[in-house]
C-alpha cells in the first residue's frame, strides 16, 4: 500500500464490507494464511475459521454498525478502535467495544489480532446458544 491514506481506506473497506455483510470483500481483504486472534479465548483462527464465524454473527444481527471509528496507521498495518452496535433480531441492541490490530502485506490483512470485553461478547452469544 502506498501511504497512510491508502492504508486508512483498506480499513474503512474492510470494516464497510462487515457491516454490510459482505463476506467475499472480506474473504479478499485476507491474505490466504491469515491468522486471526481473539483475546477472548486466546485463539488463532484462519481465514476460513473467521469467514465462517462472521458469517453466522451476519446471520444472528438485523444490523452492524461501527461507531466512533478511530484509525491509526503504521508501517505495514493499522489499528482500529471502535464500537461495533449490533441489533439482535429479538430488537435487543448491544455495543461491542474493540481494538483491531491489523498487519497488511501486498494489500491483504496477513494478522488481524481483536481485542473485545468478553462479558459483552457473552451477551451477544447468548441467544445463540439458547436456539
Amino acid at each position: 500500500m502506498a501511504g497512510d491514506n491508502d492504508m486508512a481506506a483498506f480499513a474503512k473497506a474492510f470494516f464497510d464490507a462487515i457491516e454490510a455483510g459482505d463476506i467475499d470483500t472480506v474473504r479478499a481483504s485476507y491474505a490466504p494464511n491469515v491468522a486471526i486472534w481473539h483475546n477472548t479465548d486466546e485463539l488463532e483462527n484462519t481465514r476460513d475459521e473467521n469467514l465462517l464465524v462472521l458469517s453466522g454473527l451476519i446471520k444472528r444481527t438485523r444490523s452492524r454498525r461501527y461507531e466512533k471509528r478511530r484509525v491509526n496507521v503504521f508501517p505495514g498495518g493499522f489499528v482500529q478502535q471502535h464500537e461495533l452496535r449490533i441489533v439482535r433480531p429479538d430488537d435487543v441492541e448491544l455495543t461491542l467495544p474493540a481494538c483491531i490490530i491489523c498487519r497488511v502485506e501486498n494489500g491483504r490483512i496477513v494478522r488481524l489480532d481483536e481485542y473485545f470485553d468478553s462479558a459483552r461478547v457473552e451477551q451477544l452469544r447468548a441467544p445463540a446458544r439458547a436456539a
